[in-house]
């Protein structure tokens, strides 16, 4: 069951919402964590989850076992410009998800929002070299018009996977208007942190909404996780160029073909939902000489 707990009452007029949650790249979450902590946003309501809906899982300290901390979901508000920001840490799965966004939007609804905005990854065949590319999907037409009038492209198809992407659908059953912005990234780094993705998302709102924000911290993060990256990078190739291979007839340099990298992040997948997969996610990150660059993503799988 989900409560609301309301820790300080606001006369919000009509406040735009920026939502997010965890995703590929942790665009989203980069994007909301980053925007509340640099604009001073104040923290004055939060949704309660019932923990042992959502239970998958326990943590493991020196050998001794226990139940992971409940995920927080969080609202902040800021004045000028009038605006709410929703951080949500951990993805809920079925019917808890489903349940934690009609909370939120029935909450945004009584609060006067009428538009909210989130953000989401837009994994393709690129290197982190090049700018990323914001795109748009909206629950509405005329929304499209505003968002191209900030030089974003609507997203032509496909689908956007998590909570990022079923807010639009819920919010539109609600009359609340939703936009989720897409920045690209390379589609061989999607377990990563992204903030220049997440960068990405945040300048095209900041134009939308006319806020200023210094992005200075967010260049420190973007320089330490492009580093990752060209280690990433120097062992694949360009992966602008890369072209799927069959196993028999692998390279017998250190180049590693782009099937083995898909193959990695299905298998990081896996793993994070079944542990037992963790042997055979180890053993290919060994065969191919990728474990120093995945160490740290691969023992968050246990955290």
């Amino acid at each position: 069951m989900e409560e609301i707990k309301i820790y300080k009452n606001i006369d919000f007029t009509a406040p735009i919402m920026i939502s997010g949650w965890p995703g590929m790249g942790n665009v989203a979450l980069g994007v909301v964590e980053y925007l509340h902590k640099k604009l001073g946003a104040v923290k004055f309501a939060e949704i309660t989850v019932d923990p042992m809906a959502i239970l998958d899982s326990v943590v493991v300290d020196k050998g001794m076992a226990a139940f992971p901390p409940v995920p927080q979901n969080t609202f902040y508000y800021i004045k000028n410009p009038e605006m709410i920001i929703f951080v949500g840490e951990a993805q809920l799965p079925g019917r808890s998800g489903i349940g934690l966004l009609n909370k939120m939007l029935d909450f945004a609804a009584g609060l006067k929002v009428k538009t909210i905005f989130t953000g989401a990854a837009f994994p393709m065949p690129v290197s982190y070299k090049e700018l990323p590319r914001v795109y748009a999907a909206v629950n509405r037409k005329p929304l499209g018009d505003s968002v191209r009038r900030c030089g974003v492209s609507l997203m032509d198809d496909g689908h956007i996977s998590g909570m990022n992407g079923l807010l639009l659908g819920f919010a539109k059953q609600k009359n609340i208007d939703a936009v989720c912005l897409l920045a690209t990234m390379p589609q061989y780094a999607i377990g990563l942190p992204n903030p220049k993705a997440s960068g990405a998302v945040i300048d095209v709102l900041r134009k939308i909404l006319s806020f200023k924000i210094s992005f200075q911290e967010l260049g420190e993060q973007i320089k330490d996780v492009d580093e990752k990256m060209a280690a990433i990078e120097e062992k694949v190739g360009d992966v602008l160029t890369f072209e799927k291979e069959e196993p028999e007839h692998l390279p017998s340099e250190k180049k590693i073909p782009a099937y083995i990298m898909e193959k990695i992040e299905k298998l990081f997948q896996e793993t994070r939902l079944d542990k037992a997969k963790a042997a055979m996610l180890k053993n290919e990150l060994d065969r191919w000489d990728l474990y120093a660059f995945y160490e740290d993503r691969f023992l968050d799988l246990f955290k």
